[in-house]
């Protein structure tokens, strides 16, 4: 049936077209004029309306004929149609997720060039302070006169920085360099009444020898982390348990929690300083006392605040 309509389409199209061609040229040589337009150019039109004519013709007979035809134009076409538009629309929340994770990638490939940058730093033997480190920790009470004293405090940063940045050098400068925000923070913070820490940190790492020195503070209230004789943390040890391993482990163990524990409670000191040596203490305990169970407490020797060290023994009771 196909091949019948393809054959018969081209028939009819070698027979129209020299029918418009001679009546192009009839028209030509009649001087025949549409529009007031020369008749040359009528000619043209002629042909053109003819060539539209065999389209029409050969498209309608198409429709007319041909079933799978009808099927693609009038059913198939504004199908794909719609199934492209709603495509497009699902497509929006995938570019944009697209998007996303090109920015995040973009951000993870700046960190790693810092990274880069700071590990080559660091190879050179030349960084004498490292971006984040704490430099300087000031205690500071509110009173009329917290200006003054965050000035103190300013000053002897910058005479401790420069002692690491720039020994050689005699002349005291001021090396640190501040936000103006961060400043007229403190300021305000502190202004109100309560005892507070700051650490002054380094914003960048430091080369030796450098001029300045980038810094942030982060403040702290300064309040009571752990009283004298309190019992910070503590653990069973069973007797079977007992040998140098365990009692090592136990003790170990016990510490890690007590450290963990003060830092939960807003601790900025990095280790704990303890009277006498717990793991002899235990092994010496349970050699005169022979118990089942011997409970170990960590027991704070006495009051501490968020910058200050952390003084503790170790308490062992049979039970």
């Amino acid at each position: 049936m196909a091949w019948i309509l393809i054959t018969f389409l081209i028939l009819l199209g070698g027979l129209i077209a020299p029918f418009g061609d001679l009546l192009g040229t009839k028209i030509g040589k009649a001087r025949f004029s549409i529009l007031k337009l020369r008749p040359k150019k009528t000619a043209t039109i002629v042909t053109i309306i003819t060539g539209g004519f065999i389209s029409a013709i050969s498209i309608g007979l198409l429709i007319l004929v041909s079933e799978e035809f009808r099927q693609r134009l009038f059913v198939d076409i504004p199908f794909l149609q719609k199934t492209l538009d709603e495509s497009k629309k699902a497509l929006l929340p995938l570019q944009e997720e697209r998007k996303r994770l090109e920015d995040k990638i973009n951000n993870k490939e700046k960190e790693l060039n810092k990274l880069k940058s700071d590990v080559k730093e660091f190879r050179s033997g030349n960084v004498v302070i490292k971006r984040g480190q704490t430099l300087f920790i000031g205690e500071v009470i509110s009173n009329p006169n917290i200006k003054l004293d965050l000035g103190k405090i300013y000053n002897s940063a910058d005479r401790y920085v420069q002692k690491i940045v720039i020994p050689s050098k005699k002349e005291i400068k001021n090396i640190l360099l501040w936000r103006p925000s961060d400043i007229n923070t403190i300021e305000r913070v502190t202004e109100k009444e309560g005892n507070w820490i700051i650490l002054i940190k380094a914003a960048t790492n430091v080369l030796k020898g450098d001029n300045f020195v980038f810094v942030y503070p982060e403040l702290l209230e300064n309040q009571t982390i752990v009283s004298g004789g309190e019992v910070i943390t503590s653990q069973i040890l069973e007797n079977k348990n007992s040998d140098f391993l365990n009692i090592k482990s136990t003790v170990t163990n016990l510490l890690k929690k007590t450290r963990d524990k003060i830092k939960s409670r807003g601790s900025i000191v990095n280790e704990i300083n303890t009277r006498g040596d717990f793991i002899k203490k235990t092994g010496d305990y349970i050699k005169i006392n022979q118990k089942n169970k011997y409970l170990l407490e960590v027991v704070s020797l006495r009051d501490s605040k968020t910058a200050e060290a952390i003084i503790v023994e170790l308490n062992v009771t049979g039970l």
